[in-house]
């Protein structure tokens, strides 16, 4: 059996540009991921095979499996590298759905990583971010899982800044929020945006970092606010919380994050956002 870890994604900031001709927008941001996430297994099979579990599983039970993004990273793997071998492929659901971190693209860029050890494949990183990229504009991030500057719509993949030590607390309301129609919103708000900027971490500090996060934002926070008003609520509890030293909304929403030195501090934050019955969730940031 070989397992992969699909970790949440962060935007520690996400800057959104102008539409481009092929109808997407042009982005900036900053990715990092945490080390805790969902778990994808695969095993040798004669076809391909997908069984869900986990506390979030429910969310994916009317899903079919030809609209699972695992589905079809694991088809569009096989048809481009010509595998004829199928895999028994598993999915332990802990993230939320449709909440901003990623979990979808992360998985899927979690089984092209799994299935090219089972099935052996050669593939070079050019090929394999195209095909990354046909399935999602985070999913080329996600491959690597680790701290990333993205650029394009989501294609333009380099190695982010050496972060120091953290710690994230994610919390979500419960709330699903659609990608399509928060980016929409931007649009009639913001019909002539500036092409975005990627501001650099000076340094791997906290000074740093903190500086980074006052100097940046995420531009589809007040979209998704304007849809779920309780993520107003959550970022400025998280941002109260102690030890806090940013807090902020990823991507569309709703899950929102605080990042903290202090481990105790996360795991804190964690238990009061519990308290109010949200799904929350601390875990250490991967590092370069």
């Amino acid at each position: 059996m070989i397992r992969e870890t699909a970790p949440a994604k962060l935007n520690l900031y996400l800057h959104v540009g102008p539409v481009r001709r092929d109808g997407r927008h042009a982005l900036a941001s900053l990715f990092a991921f945490t080390e805790d996430g969902d778990v994808i297994t695969v095993n040798p099979a004669r076809d391909l095979s997908l069984m869900i579990s986990g506390p979030s599983a429910g969310a994916l039970a009317n899903m079919p499996h030809s609209d699972n993004l695992i589905w079809k990273a694991a088809e569009l793997l096989r048809e481009t590298c010509d595998v004829s071998q199928g895999a028994a492929i598993g999915l332990e659901k802990n993230l939320p759905t449709a909440a901003g971190i990623g979990g979808g693209s992360a998985d899927a860029a979690a089984t092209l990583r799994a299935l090219i050890k089972l099935w052996n494949i050669e593939i070079t990183n050019d090929v394999l971010s195209q095909l990354a990229f046909h399935l999602g504009a985070d999913v080329p991030a996600c491959l690597a899982g680790a701290p990333a500057l993205v650029a394009g719509a989501g294609e333009e993949v380099s190695p982010g800044p050496a972060l120091p030590p953290l710690w994230a607390c994610l919390v979500n309301p419960g709330v699903e929020i659609a990608t399509g129609p928060v980016f929409q919103a931007f649009d009639a708000a913001n019909p002539a945006p500036a092409a975005p900027t990627a501001p650099a971490l000076a340094e791997a500090s906290y000074d740093a970092l903190t500086q980074l996060m006052g100097a940046t934002r995420n531009d589809l926070q007040p979209a998704a606010i304007a849809r779920a008003p309780e993520i107003a609520d959550i970022i400025k509890r998280l941002g109260h919380s102690r030890g806090a030293l940013a807090a902020r909304m990823s991507g569309s929403g709703a899950t929102c994050f605080a990042l903290f030195a202090d481990a105790a501090d996360a795991q804190h934050a964690q238990a009061e956002a519990r308290k109010q019955g949200w799904w929350a969730m601390a875990s250490p940031l991967i590092l370069r």
